[in-house]
């Protein structure tokens, strides 16, 4: 029975510890863009959009109005 259970158990939890730790990276990304351009024009470049000055602005801008937390 302990050799079926242990593995179960494992394995649920460590989906659970990546999910949560993959969840604070995300946030702590997402609030580092807010602050930096650069970070935002690279993110979206690597995502295949050419951004100008005005439209990465204003995506900041959006992004400061969202509640992150």
């Amino acid at each position: 029975m302990w050799s079926y259970l242990i593995p179960i158990l494992t394995l649920i939890v460590g989906l659970v510890g990546g999910f949560f730790i993959g969840v604070f990276y995300l946030k702590r990304q997402l609030e580092s863009m807010q602050n930096n351009p650069e970070m935002l024009a690279k993110m979206a470049k690597q995502m295949g959009y050419n951004m100008n000055k005005q439209q990465l602005n204003k995506a900041q801008q959006m992004m400061k109005n969202q509640k992150w937390k």
